[in-house]
């Protein structure tokens, strides 16, 4: 019988690292990540999200998590959820949609981690808007989280110093 697969959810701003955690996490834990939806949503289609386009973003996020989980091994590694979709549909439009806040109450991950925007904020094209607005996501987010009781851990540091936080609390590969 296998082990079951838990799924961790990696949340945070723009430009503070999940991609780049996720990726790494992944190659350590010999294991698995779903990249953001989104980044592939703006590559392919040259431009940033409409407010209509939120929900099936999230779907998508959340179907590539199900298709990755058999290929998982111990860990799948989500780089961001429907509630990060969520959050940023609350940000530039000031409500969310009703189909995607029922996604977006669905977080069922085994762990939280929220990776703080304490890197250097890196422009990067249609995708990223000023550190000014990283820092407000990051706090809406904390708020968000602890409103919800959804228990999290804030990663802080370069990457081998968040890697070692996580595996601290994972455990070794």
């Amino acid at each position: 019988m296998m082990a079951q697969v838990e799924k961790i959810a990696i949340l945070g701003a723009e430009s503070s690292g999940k991609s780049t955690l996720s990726d790494a996490l992944a190659r350590h834990y010999g294991s698995v990540w779903v990249p953001e939806y989104l980044r592939e949503f703006v590559d392919t289609r040259g431009r940033v999200p409409f407010e209509h386009d939120q929900f099936g973003i999230a779907r998508t996020q959340l179907e590539r998590e199900d298709q990755a989980l058999a290929r998982a091994r111990r860990f799948l590694f989500c780089d961001t959820t429907p509630l990060m979709t969520a959050l940023y549909s609350r940000v530039y439009w000031g409500r969310v949609d009703p189909q995607l806040a029922a996604l977006d109450t669905r977080h069922d991950y085994a762990r939280t981690f929220v990776t703080a925007p304490d890197s250097p904020w890196e422009p990067d094209g249609l995708m990223r808007e000023s550190d000014a607005v990283r820092q407000m996501v990051h706090r809406m987010l904390l708020e968000t989280l602890d409103a919800r009781g959804i228990p999290y851990v804030l990663l802080e540091g370069s990457l081998p110093q968040r890697l070692r936080q996580v595996e601290g609390l994972l455990g070794p590969a």
